[in-house]
């Protein structure tokens, strides 16, 4: 099959596109090498995609709309997984406009080619930061979202609804996945076990936000990844092609309108922050200096995750131990770094 994915030098792309690879499929990548982090980690994650074959790699800004129709209509591809974003909560604060530009202006872009150019499923990013303000836990896919509480979140739910009715309109089927605290082996360097693997390791002090009084649906990228490849083989079906029968938790997901499903990919197990910090420790071998800190603008206390919906449609949840993630984060680190 061959397979366009955006985002192929980001954390989670990468680790996609590595998996479609080993499965001997096609695929072509694009990617801006935006300078919101270390640009040399996306240029080492790339290189390792384009040593491979089938693999087709551009540089290019999602806004540069006749480069990127060029690309499309060059090639028929079967799957589209859009993942290219500017992240980050606290970033959002400081640079807004990079968020509607890449993350509103950018899916727009993919969402025209695929109205022009039809594919069997359009797969998009989403976060799990859409939930908001909600504080009735297990997160479900069928709680409303209104109450975003960062630039970044609001974003994601606006490329939701406008997918939404792009799909409603032309027929696109699409799902929009809202992952949870997604971490891992060439993980980003924003992230908290990036910068407490970092701080621990030198011997500085790590900022705990709230004091560590917060807790995350954290999962692992391999589960990310296995769960995405198998959502890309189950595209909702259009309303009038749909059985009939007792609705299920998937069947909750589906639009009424359109062949459009929102779904969540975590693993409904939050662990507090204390806890991911103390795990960090033990990977690393040696106790932290913690610098305890109010609570950050746009942050929430606690993320989790009804993955009930999610088994259901795959057969598969996320499942992978935090002792685990950490510790092969962290040796990926020490590995990558020399330290």
């Amino acid at each position: 099959m061959r397979f366009l994915v955006t985002g192929t030098a980001g954390f989670i792309g990468f680790h996609l596109a590595k998996r479609l690879l080993d499965e001997g499929h096609e695929v072509t990548g694009v990617d801006g090498f935006t300078p919101y982090y270390d640009v040399q980690l996306k240029e080492n994650r790339h290189a390792q995609l384009t040593s491979r074959n089938g693999f087709d790699g551009h540089r290019l800004m999602l806004d540069e709309t006749e480069r990127l129709e060029e690309i499309w209509s060059s090639r028929s591809f079967d799957y589209v997984v859009h993942l290219a974003a500017q992240a980050g909560v606290r970033y959002s604060i400081e640079n807004p406009r990079s968020y509607i530009d890449a993350n509103i202006i950018g899916t727009f872009n993919v969402l025209e080619l695929a109205r022009r150019h039809p594919v069997r499923h359009l797969m998009l990013a989403s976060t799990s930061s859409a939930y908001g303000a909600n504080t009735d836990m297990p997160f479900h896919e069928t709680d409303r979202a209104t109450t975003p509480l960062s630039l970044y979140a609001a974003t994601k739910l606006a490329t939701e609804h406008i997918a939404h009715s792009y799909s409603h309109l032309w027929g696109l089927p699409v799902t929009s996945f809202r992952f949870f605290t997604v971490y891992g082996p060439w993980g980003r360097p924003d992230m908290a076990l990036f910068k407490f693997t970092r701080g621990i390791l030198q011997d500085e002090p790590i900022d705990v936000y709230n004091h560590g009084n917060m807790e995350r649906d954290f999962t692992y990228i391999d589960d990310l990844v296995e769960a995405v490849v198998r959502l890309v083989a189950v595209p909702p079906a259009l309303p009038a092609e749909r059985a009939g029968g007792p609705p299920t938790p998937a069947d909750a997901l589906l639009s009424p309108a359109a062949p459009f499903r929102v779904v969540n990919v975590g693993g409904g197990r939050p662990t507090s922050l204390v806890d991911f910090i103390e795990e960090i420790e033990r990977a690393v071998g040696k106790p932290s200096r913690r610098n305890l800190m109010e609570m950050q603008p746009g942050d929430v206390m606690r993320t989790y995750a009804s993955a009930d919906a999610l088994q259901e449609l795959i057969g598969y949840r996320p499942a992978t131990p935090v002792a685990v993630g950490v510790k092969a984060f962290v040796a990926w680190y020490r590995e990558y770094y020399g330290d």
